[in-house]
């Protein structure tokens, strides 16, 4: 368990360490975009948005959706703070802020205030065609059974 400062620390540096992956971008960079959306992003976080409503980092191919959970699912979850790994070659990134309808001017000002943040609906994560589709062909499978 966090305080709002404390996840939003934590979600800063996971974000700058995946960013920081590339060699085309700056950790600092990223570092500089999630202070400045660092008080809507603790509002977001205290007001329980944050569960429902993901932060997005788009780089490259990373599409990274960051939520948060509390009160006593917190003490059964494992966090993932690793790095995301695949932005290594991205030459661009772009940090995704929701913009719940309490909250929306106060995001929407930090989206205009920073070239890195936004507050739009983040783009839809990029899916290969050889990679699309469910892992087992359940037709398939029904077809084989009953043809023993």
């Amino acid at each position: 368990m966090r305080s709002a400062s404390g996840t939003w620390a934590v979600i800063s540096d996971l974000v700058a360490n995946t960013v920081a992956q590339s060699s085309a971008l700056s950790r600092d960079e990223a570092v500089q975009a999630m202070s400045a959306a660092e008080a809507v992003g603790r509002m977001l976080i205290a007001a329980g948005h944050l569960q429902q409503h993901p932060i997005t980092l788009v780089a490259g191919k990373v599409h990274c959706e960051i939520t948060t959970v509390s009160g006593t699912a917190a003490l059964t979850l494992e966090e993932n703070l690793s790095p995301v790994p695949g932005a290594a070659g991205a030459d661009d990134f772009t940090i995704h802020l929701p913009s719940p309808a309490p909250l929306q001017e106060q995001v929407q000002e930090v989206a205009d205030g920073h070239a890195r943040l936004s507050d739009a609906v983040p783009p839809a994560p990029e899916a290969k065609a050889a990679n699309s589709g469910p892992l087992i062909d359940r037709e398939a499978l029904r077809r084989a059974v009953t043809q023993r």
